[in-house]
C-alpha cells in the first residue's frame, strides 16, 4: 500500500478518537453543571396535565403508572389515550382509578385518526383534551419519582425555555439483550447528544419526558401537524426550538424498564431509529462514519507501519471508550453496576457500525407491525410486499 495513502488512513483513524475525546468534555460538562434544583422556582407550580399514550402493555405496567399518581405536586391530571376498552393497559388504568382516587385520572379511547403515526396522533388528541396549559408527556414504560413534576416544571418559569426534555437508565436488565442496550446508551446514544448539546445545544427532545406548555405547541400545529411523521419526540423539540426559545435537558435520570426478549427485538429498534435518522438528516447520518472508532482502529493497526503505531491506536481507543461510559454511566448517571458490562463496549461499536451500514440498504421500516416508506419526511404505508 503506497505510503501516502497509509498516512491518509491514518489521519481520518483519528476522527473518531478525537471525538471520544470531545465526548467525554461534553458528558463532564453535563454531569457538573445541570443538577436540576426545583427549589430555583419553588412557587411555580401551575397546574399541570400528564399525557400518556399507549400501545400495548410493558413489564411492570401498573408500577410505572402509579409512580406518577403519587408526585410531591399540588395540582395536576393523569390523561391516558389507549387503543380501546379492550386494550392491554386497561386493567391497570382501572387499578389506578380504585386506588387514588383523589388524583384526576382520565381515559381516552383511540385517536380519532388514521395517520401513520399513532403515537402522535394519540397525543394530538391528549393535548386538545387536556385541561391545563402546562402540559408533560412520558412514555409508558418511564417510573419516576416523587419530585418528578417539580423538578421539570419548574423550568418552564422562565420564558426563554419553551420545552424540558430528561434522559433516561434502564432498570433490571433480564437479558443479554437489555444489557448489550444498557451499554449502547451510555457509550454511543448519550455520548452523541452529550456533544450535539455542548456543539449547538438542544434542539431536540426525548420521548420519555417532553414538558411544555399549550402555546409552544400551537405555534407550529401541535401533533397534528406531525402525526405523519416519524421520529415525532425529536421534531417537537426541534420545532420549539426554530421559535428561538430554548430547550434544556436535565440531568434527572428517569428509570425505564427493560423489555428486550431477544438479540433481534433491539437489532430491529435500532435498525430502525438509523433509518429514520438517514432519511431525516442524511449529511449527519453519513457523518457517522468518523464517529465509528472499532473499524478506524482495526484497519488502523493492520496498516500501520510499526508495532507501536498499531499499539497506539488499539489502546487508545479502548482507554477512551472505557472513559467515556464511565464517565457518562457511573459519574453522570450513578448506574454502579454498569463496571460489570464494560467488556461488552467492542461487541456494541461491532453491531451499531454494522446497523449503520445496513441502515443504508432500507428503503422501508417496519412500525408497529406495518411497513412504511419515508417520502420527504413523511410516512408512506406500503402493502406487504415481502421487499425491504
Amino acid at each position: 500500500m503506497p505510503e501516502l495513502l497509509i498516512l491518509i488512513i491514518l489521519l481520518f483513524a483519528l476522527c473518531p478518537l478525537v471525538y471520544y475525546a470531545i465526548a467525554i468534555f461534553s458528558s463532564w460538562r453535563f454531569s457538573s453543571q445541570c443538577e436540576p434544583k426545583h427549589a430555583r422556582a419553588p412557587l411555580f407550580t401551575p397546574p399541570v396535565s400528564q399525557l400518556k399514550p399507549v400501545k400495548g402493555a410493558d413489564p411492570d405496567t401498573y408500577e410505572n403508572f402509579a409512580s406518577f399518581c403519587r408526585q410531591d405536586y399540588p395540582d395536576y391530571e393523569l390523561l391516558f389515550c389507549v387503543d380501546g376498552p379492550d386494550a392491554p393497559a386497561m386493567d391497570a388504568i382501572a387499578r389506578l382509578q380504585r386506588e387514588f382516587p383523589e388524583r384526576s385520572i382520565r381515559v381516552l379511547f383511540g385517536s380519532n385518526s388514521s395517520a401513520a403515526n399513532d403515537k402522535a396522533a394519540k397525543l394530538a388528541r391528549l393535548v386538545n383534551e387536556a385541561s391545563h396549559e402546562v402540559i408533560v408527556i412520558s412514555d409508558s414504560d418511564v417510573r419516576v419519582r416523587p419530585d418528578y413534576l417539580r423538578t421539570v416544571v419548574c423550568r418552564l418559569s422562565d420564558a426563554e425555555v419553551g420545552a424540558v426534555t430528561l434522559p433516561y437508565v434502564s432498570i433490571n436488565d433480564r437479558t443479554f439483550a437489555d444489557r448489550l442496550q444498557t451499554i449502547g446508551m451510555f457509550s454511543d446514544f448519550f455520548a452523541g447528544i452529550f456533544v450535539a448539546r455542548q456543539l449547538d445545544g438542544i434542539k431536540f427532545a426525548l420521548g420519555p419526558t417532553i414538558a411544555t406548555t399549550k402555546t409552544r405547541l400551537s405555534r407550529f400545529g401541535g401533533y397534528s401537524a406531525i402525526e405523519d411523521r416519524p421520529g415525532d419526540d425529536l421534531l417537537v423539540g426541534r420545532l420549539i426550538a426554530e421559535q428561538g426559545y430554548r430547550v434544556e435537558m436535565l440531568n434527572y435520570p428517569l428509570e425505564t424498564v427493560a423489555d428486550f426478549d431477544s438479540l433481534r427485538e433491539l437489532l430491529e429498534k435500532r435498525l430502525r431509529w438509523k433509518v429514520v435518522m438517514r432519511c431525516m438528516r442524511p449529511w449527519g447520518h453519513l457523518g457517522l462514519i468518523f464517529t465509528q472508532g472499532l473499524p478506524w482502529s482495526l484497519l488502523a493497526a493492520v496498516i500501520a507501519p510499526s508495532l507501536p503505531i498499531a499499539l497506539f491506536y488499539l489502546s487508545l481507543y479502548v482507554l477512551l471508550r472505557v472513559a467515556l461510559t464511565w464517565i457518562i454511566g457511573i459519574q453522570c448517571f450513578k448506574q454502579d453496576s454498569l463496571a460489570s458490562k464494560l467488556v461488552l463496549i467492542p461487541l456494541w461499536d461491532a453491531i451499531a457500525f454494522g446497523i449503520w451500514l445496513i441502515s443504508f440498504t432500507r428503503r422501508t421500516l417496519k412500525w408497529r407491525g406495518s411497513n412504511y416508506y419515508i417520502r420527504d419526511g413523511q410516512l408512506i404505508p406500503i402493502s406487504e410486499t415481502g421487499q425491504d
